[in-house]
């Protein structure tokens, strides 16, 4: 005869293991604020900022994509310094005080 499956044991490991992710993608959220310098923000800023970033259109979302790319790829310290360059351009072409929401999107 089989074992009979432990339900009970099986969901609390999933659970488990759930919360531990979340944790995880808590810190890594945590870490990226402040290697992209997002953490010399007042809160109220860094949070509207993020508000628009979630609203934004999809083309400025594609150029936060690419920046936040190079950011990956470089040091961070000079693609901060890019991301600016980008965003500064985007809102030229968007509304009008949308620097510090490109500024956050990219973090």
């Amino acid at each position: 005869m089989r074992k009979p499956r432990d339900f009970d044991a099986e969901l609390q490991a999933l659970t488990d293991k759930a919360k531990a992710l979340k944790t995880k993608k808590q810190g890594q959220l945590g870490e990226l604020v402040i290697a992209s310098g997002a953490d010399a923000l007042p809160i109220e800023q860094l949070a509207g900022a993020l508000i628009e970033a979630v609203a934004a259109e999809a083309a400025r979302k594609v150029a936060w994509r690419k920046s936040g790319a190079a950011f990956f790829r470089s040091d961070g310290a000079g693609a901060r310094k890019g991301a600016g360059r980008n965003t500064s351009g985007a809102s030229a072409s968007g509304a009008g005080a949308q620097s510090s929401s490109g500024e956050a999107g990219a973090a």
